[in-house]
Order: C-alpha cells, then structure tokens, then sequence
C-alpha cells in the first residue's frame, strides 16, 4: 500500500517537475522557434497523432509544438503555469478537466467559427468546445473468449465473478484520463451523500476489489503487449486506442456492451488565457476543429467527430463503433467534484 510520505514525496517530485518544466521551453515536434510555435499540451497526441498534427498544420501555414501528457497532467501542469502560461492552446481532454481550468481562470474565452456546426450541450458554449466523442470501454482478446463465449458482461463482473480474477488489467497509477473515467464509472453508481467523499461504503468497497482482483499495468508496456504475451486477457481502453493497437501488436480484442452503459467523453479544445500569440491560435482553433479537418482526423485515427458537418464525411465504421455503446448516466457535476479527492484516496489507500 502507498503511504501517506511516499504520496506527498511523489506529489512533491511531480510539482517540483512542473515547475522546472515551466521555466523551460517544452521539447517541439514542430521545427519552429518558441516564440513563433503555437504550444500545444494535449493527452490526444498518441498513435501517430502528433506528427501529423505538426505535418498538417504545417502545410495549412501554422507551426505548432505538441506537449504529451496525461489528461490529469496536462490540467495540472496548465493550471501550475497559470501566471505564466506556456501552452498557447490545450485539446483532447474531457469536460470534467476542462470545467475545473475553467473555474480556476486557465481558460480564455473564445467562440470558433464551427461552433454552430456542434451541439453546445457538449460543452459550456463559451471557452471549450466538443471536437470529438469516445467511449471508455473494456476490451477482452478474442483469443481468450472464442465468440465471446464466457466473456463478461459488465464492469461489475470483473471483481465478482471469480473466473475473472487476475484476467483484467487495472491502471498502476491514476494520472491518465482513461483510468480516472473508470474510476468516475465504477464510484458514480454509489452516490451517497452522506457517505465518504459523497461515495457509500458498498462503493468503496467495489473500488477496492475492483484493484485488489486485477493485475497492475506495467510502466511501459501496453496493455496489448501484455495481452499478446497472455499476461492478462482484458483491460479498459478508448475506442480508438484498440484500433491503433490492433493493428500495432496484431491482436484482435472485442468490446463489451454493458446494460448500464460505459462512460462517454467528450474530447474538448480551448484556448489558453494569457496566451501570447492569441490571434494565432483563435485561426488554429478554428481550422482544427473545423468539418475538414475533423473528417479527415476521424477517417485517420477512428474517431467519432462533435462536429456534425465533419461527421457526415467522417469514418462511419468509427462513429457507428461509438454509437453501438449505450452512455452511461454519470453526474459529471459530481464526479468533477469530486474526483481529485477520490484519486488520492486511491493513490494513498487503494493501489498496492
């Protein structure tokens, strides 16, 4: 079990990190100097994404610098650079990172020139904006369930059902989006709020089976890696990651389609405050995120695009894929509430 000192001697490392990060300029996909590149912080970038980001923005007149991190990182490190911002624009993570750098100032506001092409329910409709839509989901290797045959059904099945038991991989650490919409997934269901951080006992009790009957992911080594080699048979997973994968380490996986739904998130761009080439970004922003560029991001990397106009010319197997899965009814306002509490009642109690 992590201890309290070992949590806040890692917290402390993490910060003392950002702040040297913020003192020097982050490392460029982009060949184009600091003060000419748009910065980018993103937890989207991954599986080819970057480099062509950087390739097509480009050859459409913009340089761009592409920052990778983790969704928890990228809102940490933007609101640890609040008075001196680096990151001109940050995109890909859900509404609940962008509601908190929104009420802690991070965020400028800005109306793209798409904005009438998504639904604003998607978003706050004044500083981030819907770009794309992914399912966050178990995957199991079709190797281990031969159609489907003894799969699980449900997230639950996983820690109750004994023939699952060190089958499933569970994140080692909590600083991804993927493994904090899981989290939110799995604690949503037992709102309580006259409970421990609004979550009942029996959820806390679920979370806690839920890490102590899987196996612990591995710095460094993909969940399909490890499938691959029969470490485990299954793990959680954003849609378009299992494709990427598939084709990376050629194994084939399936989804399940919970009764009660998975979580949905809404992949969201903004624009930093205090960014010193304002102008610049507001263009990128709006060519990013425009139906072009969208249907062709889609069609690339699987994705299922907010922007209405680019999904009738984007990948239809993608956003077909995203609507099979029922959306899990989450209190977003909860959970964004929440979830920081949560992920270090988990880091400090939970993961061992």
């Amino acid at each position: 079990m992590i201890s309290r000192r070992r949590f806040l001697a890692t917290a402390a490392g993490a910060a003392g990190m950002i702040g040297l990060s913020a003192c020097t300029p982050p490392s460029a996909d982009g060949g184009a100097g600091s003060d000419e590149a748009i910065v980018i912080y993103s937890n989207s970038v991954s599986d080819g994404r970057s480099e062509w980001l950087v390739d097509k923005a480009k050859k459409a007149g913009f340089e761009v610098r592409v920052v990778e991190m983790g969704g928890a990182d990228v809102k940490n490190r933007l609101l640890a650079e609040k008075a001196a911002p680096i990151a001109d624009v940050t995109f890909g993570m859900n509404n609940v990172y962008f509601e908190a750098l929104k009420a802690e100032g991070v965020l400028a506001e800005y109306k793209p020139s798409w904005a009438v092409d998504v639904d604003e329910a998607l978003c706050d409709g004044k500083t981030f904006w819907p770009i794309v839509r992914e399912p966050i989901m178990i995957i199991y290797k079709d190797s281990a369930y031969p159609d489907g045959k003894g799969a699980p059904t449900s997230w639950t099945d996983l820690w109750t059902k004994p023939e699952y038991e060190k089958k499933y991989e569970v994140p080692s650490t909590l600083g991804g989006g993927t493994a904090q919409m899981v989290i939110s997934g799995i604690l949503s269901r037992y709102k309580d709020d006259s409970g421990e951080l609004g979550v009942s006992k029996e959820g806390w009790d679920n979370i806690k089976s839920y890490f102590a009957k899987g196996v612990p992911s591995v710095k460094g080594k993909d969940l399909f890696a490890r499938m691959k080699a029969g470490e485990v048979d299954m793990g959680s997973m954003w849609l378009a990651g299992k494709v990427a994968r598939e084709k990376e380490y050629g194994v084939k996986t399936t989804p399940i389609y919970p009764a009660d739904g998975v979580p949905i998130v809404v992949q969201q761009v903004a624009l930093v405050k205090g960014s010193k080439k304002e102008e610049q970004s507001k263009k990128f922003i709006d060519w990013f995120g425009g139906a072009e560029v969208q249907s062709e991001w889609s069609k690339k990397f699987f994705t299922a695009p907010a922007n209405e106009k680019a999904a009738k010319d984007g990948n239809t197997e993608a956003i077909e894929a995203t609507d099979k899965f029922k959306r899990q009814d989450i209190d977003w306002s909860f959970v964004s509430k929440n979830l920081t509490a949560w992920i270090e009642k988990i880091e400090l109690d939970v993961i061992k």
